[in-house]
């Protein structure tokens, strides 16, 4: 009989345990810090940052020109990783054509070391201005 009552309890515990543990939901995994499309996924955040002020610099913008607000309202951060914003995506493609034109037209331009030095970036149009042809 003691041995019966001590499997009924175990048996009790086991369950309550197993539906705890279907009523806890998982949790969400966290989204990522960042979305790389064009750039290396392995780029330094030093060198990161040199991109995107050069981006900047050459477009006359801010960095939420092209990055979203963060969705949680209480936060003033911008969220780097969401695509919601069309100019990211405009801007990934403006940088694809950039690097076509410079390897099809002047790949002879090379530095000391043998590296393409670019010819057209962002600021050969943008002048400054969000939209080229556009006075700042």
């Amino acid at each position: 009989m003691l041995h019966n009552k001590k499997l009924a309890v175990i048996a009790s515990l086991v369950a309550l345990m197993f539906i705890g543990m279907a009523f806890v939901r998982p949790q969400d995994d966290p989204k990522p810090k960042h979305n790389f499309k064009v750039l290396k996924k392995d780029i330094s955040h030093e060198d990161l940052e040199k991109v995107m002020k050069e981006w900047a610099g050459a477009l006359g913008v801010k960095c939420n020109f092209c990055h979203s607000p963060s969705a949680d309202s209480a936060s003033h951060h911008l969220d780097f990783a969401s695509d919601a914003k069309p100019e990211k995506n405009i801007a990934r493609h403006m940088y694809k054509m950039t690097g076509r034109i410079n390897k099809k037209y002047f790949s002879f331009n090379k530095d000391d070391s043998g590296n393409t030095i670019p010819a057209v970036h962002c600021a050969t149009c943008h002048h400054g201005s969000p939209h080229p042809g556009e006075a700042k």
